[in-house]
């Protein structure tokens, strides 16, 4: 199963260029991933989930420039590979012009007190398996 999300492309997004700068493609799944997490977990009164984690690395694959601001494109989520304190989110943003990138990102759950990883929790473990493509890693 994947999570779709829609990511808010801004007038300002666009660079000298006339295309998105390329910083914006982390902040649109960055937001994506608080929809998945947060928001729509506290929209139906769930707790959110994973809300302490970090980036502790990002890729992005560009391949159809964005030429336009004031637009929602949407933004599929799916989760790698689940370790001890760590995993991976894969995503794509695609937009009726096209597959605009691909992205992933290696998160780690943190402890918010010691600034130091931890261990995922069985109920995040098994919030993220529910999402859990292993064939459809990119």
């Amino acid at each position: 199963m994947r999570y779709n999300a829609k990511a808010h492309v801004r007038w300002d997004d666009v660079d000298a260029f006339g295309h998105v700068n390329n910083a914006k493609y982390l902040t649109y799944v960055q937001e994506a991933r608080v929809e998945m997490l947060w928001r729509s977990r506290t929209d139906i009164g769930l707790e959110p989930i994973l809300s302490d984690m970090v980036v502790a690395h990002a890729e992005v694959d560009f391949l159809l420039a964005i030429y336009e601001g004031a637009i929602d494109i949407d933004c599929i989520i799916w989760i790698g590979k689940i370790g001890g304190a760590s995993f991976e989110m894969f995503y794509e943003l695609k937009s009726p012009a096209g597959l605009h990138a691909r992205l992933k990102t290696v998160q780690v759950a943190v402890d918010v007190a010691t600034k130091k990883s931890r261990r995922l929790s069985d109920a995040e473990r098994e919030y993220l398996l529910q999402y859990q493509e292993l064939d459809a890693q990119q």
